[in-house]
């Protein structure tokens, strides 16, 4: 009990004491990806996203269903269970050219145990007066994606940000994304500009003065009403279809992360912009079957003797489409250092619907 006890009150200082970080680390919870294609690719995907999930990919994708609407859906685990990565998202066709989405993400950690009250005013302590609480982040996703001409499509996204930590600390935020494809001769181009204007979030914060003396006697400063700064991010992409017989296809895809938010350890690095390459590849047998892997979060690090060793995170994942009505996508991702080895169990939904032709029975 004591062990559960100290780890809630780690996180609720953790939580609200991140607040005030560097703007490179804020809406991180966005940067994780959906779908376990995609992640199973090492999110290598900007330049041939096609499904419904392109509404967080890349919005210009939308435009590749071919159903009246499109359902996707996907729930992963993180750190033994803690966390839970919810997602969600309805695209629909609104004429020939252009189809619009809506897509809901939650990141979150749930039951936290708030011993901040756990000594009463004579000093004994009280188990009874552990309350729990959840620190959770959202985001709703509108996007919209047209074709404007044979294989050049584009797209945007307007996208409302919450975070949440119990009733302490809360936060609203406004972003905007925008998209484009480019497809020629079995060649797949992408490009995907995150938060084109910056996204901010307003932080309000509403600490009890029994927690409030909990932070001055632990020294923990005690946050004040701020505004957090999630700054630009461009992904290019480039892929190529290659034809290998009549039922099997191989597409290799590399995507390149951009950061201008200062130096980040990734494999390429400097004060003015950060490149972070990751690399993916699918295979295919006649549409129906996809075997998939990727590499990518290549970093350079000390390993405990000291020695400079350069570390990556390798995935898989496998898929399968039924009847072009549904298709299972399953990915095994490792979301730490591969000498730790933390893998994750992904697996995602997704369903075309078709409206029925007017008669028809």
């Amino acid at each position: 009990m004591g062990k559960k006890i100290s780890i809630g009150f780690a996180i609720i200082l953790f939580c609200v004491n991140t607040f005030a970080q560097a703007p490179k680390y804020s809406n991180e919870f966005l940067a994780i990806g959906v779908g376990a294609r995609a992640l199973g690719m090492s999110n290598s995907v900007v330049c041939i996203t096609d499904d419904v999930m392109s509404g967080y990919w890349n919005p210009a994708g939308l435009t590749q269903i071919k159903s009246n609407l499109q359902l996707g859906l996907m729930h992963s685990e993180y750190f033994a269970g803690i966390a839970k990565f919810d997602y969600g998202a309805l695209a629909a066709r609104l004429d020939e050219n252009s189809v619009g989405s809506f897509s809901f993400i939650r990141f979150g950690v749930d039951d936290i145990p708030n011993t901040t009250e756990l000594i009463d005013a004579e000093g004994n302590i009280d188990y009874d007066r552990i309350t729990t609480f959840s620190a959770a982040d959202y985001a709703f996703i509108f996007s919209y994606g047209r074709e404007l001409s044979e294989g050049f499509r584009v797209g945007a996204n307007a996208k409302i940000v919450h975070r949440k930590v119990g009733d302490f600390a809360r936060a609203w935020g406004f972003g905007l994304d925008v998209g484009a494809q480019y497809t020629t001769n079995g060649w797949f181009l992408g490009a995907m500009a995150r938060d084109i204007t910056s996204t901010f979030n307003a932080w309000s914060f509403d600490l009890p003065d029994k927690m409030k003396e909990v932070f001055t006697i632990t020294g923990n400063e005690i946050p004040s009403n701020s505004l957090e700064i999630t700054l630009p991010k461009l992904i290019l992409s480039g892929g190529r279809d290659f034809k290998l017989s009549p039922n099997f296809n191989i597409m290799p895809v590399l995507d390149i992360d951009l950061t201008f938010d200062g130096m980040r350890n990734v494999l390429i690095k400097s004060d003015l912009v950060s490149v972070d390459p990751h690399l993916g590849i699918e295979l295919s047998f006649k549409d129906i079957i996809f075997v998939r892997g990727g590499v990518g979060n290549v970093q350079h690090e000390s390993d405990m003797f000291g020695k400079k060793i350069t570390t990556f995170q390798p995935n898989i994942g496998l898929g399968i489409q039924i009847k072009n009505a549904v298709e299972i996508d399953y990915a095994l991702t490792d979301i730490g250092d591969q000498s730790i080895a933390v893998y994750s169990n992904i697996f995602s939904l997704r369903f075309n619907i078709n409206k029925r032709d007017a008669g028809s029975n």
